[in-house]
């Protein structure tokens, strides 16, 4: 149990450096979190979204950060489900006038937590 909630920690904290990177534009934030070769697929409003990692963070480059923009931070952590070395994290990001849904699944790399996939999707 004890290395559950420890492991439990970790991701936690690797997704608040997720939402901050996020909320602040931050890509060298973001990059730390993602495995290099991690694909973002969406479904926003019926229209697909699919991204490597590196032109994922061209658009959060390219972008006002919500942080600019003045939006509050919203963000959270809906569950964490761990299976030794895997994870798969659900939360919520609420930025830039979407509601988004993210599903993120997480590998033991390095000795490391890293987001190797995020599927998402806005919700009403």
């Amino acid at each position: 149990m004890q290395n559950y909630i420890a492991e439990s920690d970790r991701i936690l904290d690797l997704i608040e450096s997720y939402f901050l990177g996020i909320y602040d534009g931050k890509t060298d934030l973001l990059r730390s979190v993602f495995h290099p070769k991690a694909m973002l697929f969406g479904d926003i409003n019926g229209k697909e979204y699919l991204k490597t990692l590196d032109e994922y963070l061209e658009g959060v480059e390219a972008r006002q950060s919500p942080s600019e923009l003045g939006e509050s931070y919203e963000m959270k952590v809906l569950s964490i489900e761990i299976n030794g070395q895997v994870a798969l994290a659900k939360v919520n990001v609420p930025i830039l006038s979407f509601n988004y849904q993210d599903f993120l699944s997480l590998a033991v790399v390095n000795d490391e937590w890293v987001i190797v996939n995020k599927t998402f999707t806005h919700v009403e």
